[in-house]
């Protein structure tokens, strides 16, 4: 929403407790950054937005790094705008299932957030479907000014909690773990979270928790399809840009992880769709480079729009005309581990990707012939010139890790002011 790269602003890992646009006090980088909707705003556009656009939780009420200055509306209050309506299953404590102690976020029956189960409520309840409910609103409405649409929608986030009819998509005989092999941290760098794995199949709910990963990804494809289909049926469906992607890459149990924080293809790569009317080569696919700070001046390119001088990235727009289009700078992914004091880097070109860490230990993987990362080749002298070649790509000067500014008038520490809405 800024274009600007961790590797610039420092912000590394998430970081919780806000009630606003803290990032800005958090990295001096930011204090002025111009927010992609607020930029389209000062352009003529209207800009509305809903659901989780900034960092937000369904289960930390109040906790949301929004800016609702760079809105002209948005659907509920901007700094809390899901947790009132994500609806929990009935659950069971673990140690009455039988489960074993140490579920990661908790095992009581009113925490258990890493987890799978059906709703009983009504789907029309949900927090998903209300915002697209109010997305289509908009579309069908507009208004007389060109229109800025955000529309963030929460699953397949944890915990994986949906209707029924989702989970009956996918049998739990018939559900298939994700490749991997055993011992596939021996030749890596340890995320920190193998506790998580060990949990889950300590109590053998490894196939229960794809199950209901899959059924929130059925989920929430049939809420975007409800959304696309109210575009193709309006006036604005051949003159609206649509973009789609995840703000991140996910594990369900590979190499010992679940979720993210970790530098890896699984982790980082995510799904990302631009249609241009007239312009982009809808179905076709590529596997060019690209990171998501590329939205804001892809965007402003479509739109005939300024880039701001905070935007790193670089347009996707030649992709789109043509998607085997080289891009010669490889993707860029940044986190800093726990207990190591330098961040750790990564660059994948279309082929290979080059992960240096904190502590200096370094991985390489070919994923043509080894999609997965099972094995990594940074010591193979064959692949010495590739190694090379990418490692040249790493940033040479790193923004320090940022902490968080408890005297920012939007931490939730304090006690809010006029600056905190």
């Amino acid at each position: 929403m800024t274009g600007v790269h961790p590797v610039e602003s420092g912000i590394y890992r998430n970081m919780f407790g806000a009630h606003g646009p803290r990032w800005r006090h958090e990295s001096p980088v930011l204090e002025e950054a111009v927010v992609l909707s607020q930029h389209f705003r000062n352009n003529g556009y209207r800009a509305l937005g809903g659901g989780k656009i900034f960092h937000t939780l369904q289960w930390t009420p109040g906790d949301s790094q929004n800016d609702p200055g760079a809105w002209d509306g948005y659907r509920g209050d901007p700094l809390d705008p899901i947790s009132a309506d994500w609806p929990r299953p009935r659950l069971v404590d673990d140690a009455k299932a039988g489960r074993t102690k140490g579920r990661p976020l908790g095992g009581h029956a009113a925490s258990q957030l890493f987890g799978a189960a059906v709703l009983l409520e009504p789907e029309e309840s949900y927090g998903d479907h209300l915002v697209t409910d109010w997305a289509i609103e908009q579309i069908r409405n507009p208004g007389d000014k060109p229109l800025f649409l955000a529309v963030g929608l929460f699953r397949p986030h944890i915990p994986w909690e949906v209707s029924q009819r989702w989970f009956d998509l996918y049998s739990l005989d018939e559900v298939q773990l994700p490749k991997h092999i055993e011992d596939d941290l021996g030749d890596a760098h340890s995320h920190g979270r193998e506790g998580w794995h060990k949990w889950v199949t300590e109590n053998k709910q490894w196939k229960k928790f794809m199950q209901g990963y899959l059924a929130s990804i059925s989920y929430v494809d049939h809420q975007l399809g409800r959304l696309l289909d109210a575009l193709d049926a309006s006036p604005m469906r051949n003159n609206t840009i649509v973009v789609l992607w995840s703000d991140h890459g996910f594990h369900i149990g590979e190499k010992e992880n679940w979720e993210k924080f970790a530098l890896w293809d699984q982790t980082t790569r995510v799904p990302l769709f631009i249609h241009s009317p007239g312009l982009s080569r809808d179905g076709a696919a590529t596997r060019q480079p690209a990171t998501l700070t590329d939205i804001y001046p892809t965007l402003c390119e479509l739109a005939g729009l300024p880039v701001p001088n905070q935007c790193g990235g670089t347009s996707l727009v030649p992709q789109l005309k043509n998607p085997e289009s080289p891009r010669n700078r490889p993707a860029l992914s940044a986190f800093q581990f726990w207990g190591e004091n330098t961040p750790s880097l990564a660059v994948a070109d279309a082929r290979y990707r080059f992960i240096r860490y904190g502590n200096g230990f370094e991985e390489l993987y070919d994923l043509k012939n080894d999609p997965h990362e099972f094995t990594n080749l940074a010591e193979d002298p064959r692949l010495a010139r590739v190694k090379s070649r990418l490692a040249k790509a790493l940033p040479s000067k790193l923004a320090s890790m940022q902490t968080i500014p408890k005297d920012s008038p939007y931490h939730r520490g304090r006690k809010r002011g006029k600056n905190a809405k």
